[in-house]
């Protein structure tokens, strides 16, 4: 094909949900609002409640509150636009739009994917090296290792987004899936990308399966010297601690694994979008209630939160 053959794409259309009747659409819609609001609204209470109660202002609340503003980030990048596909039909996006969906969606993701593994660095030493926990995990330290997960969103999101969006689309702009994920939107690329697709790897293993390795040999450390415990009250409040976090990274590890590392042909687009939808908008609003239901130290603050906010409106 020449390149005076090519179209200047101006706007994509997201397939979305488009397949299913505007009834089942829109109980969809109803359902996803809800748990937008659920996850806004949990998410932030995590953030004001690990704020200013004084009992939760060890490292671990710290990197749940750094958590806890991913998410929301996160959430915002995606679930606005998905809903109002569902309710106004209003599929189309704008080449600079469905860039700044795809640049916020790589940069909140890596950054969450090293933050997790940094939360799980941080059960490590508490738990295997609890005399230097203090002295490890400093303010200091623990700003920086926050800082460096966030950080390494930038990187990725800016080279994945920049060479995306510098190949030349001849015409088909609809993309399937909810949001401009990469995978559908290089689809539509009229170049070859095989450098790119390669690059794209290199890209997942280094921020989704290099930080998941990370956490699984940490926990391996961990459960290793919980077991070596000689107090049964000892294992269950060493096991408590990380026992949130685990869960929490098994739910986003399993479906963002399922979802970028099985091969093309092996996986419907529209399993696909249902797997991205649990990594997308369903664990961002698990993560708050799994650390507030299964924290005995959340649910006290909460509580202390309650009454004192109670005791100032009386």
């Amino acid at each position: 094909m020449m390149w005076g053959n090519w179209t200047t794409v101006n706007e994509f259309v997201l397939v979305s949900f488009s397949a299913l009747s505007s009834e089942l659409q829109a109980l969809l819609f109803l359902l996803f609002l809800v748990i937008y609001l659920i996850t806004l609204m949990g998410n932030v209470l995590i953030i004001l409640v690990t704020t200013v109660d004084s009992a939760l202002q060890s490292p671990m609340y710290f990197f749940l509150r750094n958590l806890s503003f991913l998410e929301i980030g996160f959430n915002l990048v995606i679930v606005p636009k998905m809903l109002g596909t569902l309710i106004m039909q209003d599929t189309t996006i704008s080449f600079l739009g469905c860039a700044t969906q795809m640049y916020f969606f790589f940069f909140f993701g890596a950054a969450e994917c090293c933050l997790l593994a940094t939360m799980a660095y941080d059960r490590y030493v508490a738990i295997c090296d609890p005399l230097r926990y203090p002295v490890i995990m400093g303010y200091s330290a623990c700003a920086q290792l926050a800082a460096a997960s966030w950080f390494s969103g930038f990187p990725v999101a800016t080279v994945q987004t920049t060479w995306i969006f510098s190949f030349p689309f001849c015409g088909p702009n609809r993309v399937n899936h909810f949001f401009c994920d990469s995978p559908p939107v290089i689809a539509l690329v009229c170049a070859d990308t095989s450098l790119f697709e390669l690059e794209a790897l290199t890209a997942t293993v280094l921020f989704i399966l290099f930080p998941f390795l990370l956490i699984l040999g940490s926990y391996v450390r961990i459960l290793s010297t919980i077991f070596r415990m000689p107090s049964e009250e000892g294992k269950h409040k060493a096991f408590s601690t990380c026992s949130s976090h685990l869960l929490v990274v098994s739910l986003f590890y399993s479906t963002a694994i399922l979802t970028y590392f099985r091969p093309r042909s092996s996986t419907s687009p529209e399993n696909k979008k249902v797997l991205s939808l649990f990594y997308t908008v369903v664990t961002p609003m698990l993560n708050p209630i799994i650390y507030s239901l299964r924290n005995s130290e959340v649910k006290a603050a909460l509580k202390r939160v309650i009454h004192r906010t109670w005791a100032f409106r009386n």
